[in-house]
């Protein structure tokens, strides 16, 4: 640990691990199973490796979690808190009162907006974008590039909590690379988004949508292909002109 800078009534458990020239803020807790690199920057009152607990009547099973690990020159916003068993990559962005939980993947140059809740047991590829108030619910899986609008709402359980067999069948989506979802729209449990598709702002998500397509309504259907000059990335087999 090389010029650590700290604030105020800190709080650093035996164990864990701080890279050089990293910055915290006043009130931060640090738990033991955490790994921080180099050049990090940490707000005030952020929580880092909390456990996590659950209710009487959950399901959740947590098992043994791995140490949370913040890849170097990531920035963490005030009160935001980063579950134990969670993974950070280079560079990315969790703003205020942001929540990652256990057992969740980013890659690097990750954005997570504020007030932004990303689930247990979630992939998010690198460079994606998470805005202000998006719930990433648990088991979703986002690809390279993607891009997802203030308010989005994911869900996981077709069964909407009743019945024993939505035990087996919890699935978030699959949001593949370079696909956009406009500000309020809400995905259905186990729902395929294709590449570089375009869901429209308040779309109700009810089926998969192809890859290049542009989806608007409730229940959002099929209005035209996604113009070419905003693709990043084109069709397997194909090039840009």
């Amino acid at each position: 640990m090389t010029d650590l800078q700290q604030g105020m009534q800190c709080v650093i458990e035996d164990g864990a691990v701080i890279g050089r020239d990293v910055v915290i803020g006043h009130q931060v807790i640090i738990h033991k199973d955490v790994v921080i690199g180099d050049g990090v920057v940490i707000g005030d009152g952020a929580i880092l490796g909390k456990s996590p607990a659950r209710s009487k009547t959950s399901n959740l099973h947590t098992g043994e979690l791995a140490p949370l690990t913040v890849g170097a020159g990531t920035v963490i916003g005030a009160h935001a808190i980063l579950y134990k068993g969670a993974a950070l990559g280079a560079d990315c962005f969790i703003a205020d009162q942001a929540v990652i939980r256990e057992r969740c993947v980013l890659g690097a140059f990750v954005v997570v907006g504020q007030r932004s809740t990303v689930e247990n047991d979630c992939t998010v590829g690198d460079y994606t974008k998470l805005q202000t108030a998006v719930y990433l619910t648990a088991h979703t899986t986002v690809e390279d590039h993607v891009f997802i609008a203030p308010m989005v709402t994911t869900t996981n359980d077709p069964y909407v909590a009743r019945t024993e067999a939505r035990h087996e069948a919890i699935l978030g989506p699959t949001i593949h690379k370079a696909a956009r979802i406009g500000g309020g729209a809400v995905i259905l449990p186990g729902i395929q988004i294709g590449q570089e598709a375009l869901i429209a702002a308040g779309a109700v998500v009810t089926r998969d949508v192809p890859p290049y397509r542009l989806v608007m309504g409730v229940p959002a259907r099929v209005v035209r292909q996604v113009p070419e000059e905003q693709w990043l990335f084109w069709p397997e087999g194909s090039r840009k002109e």
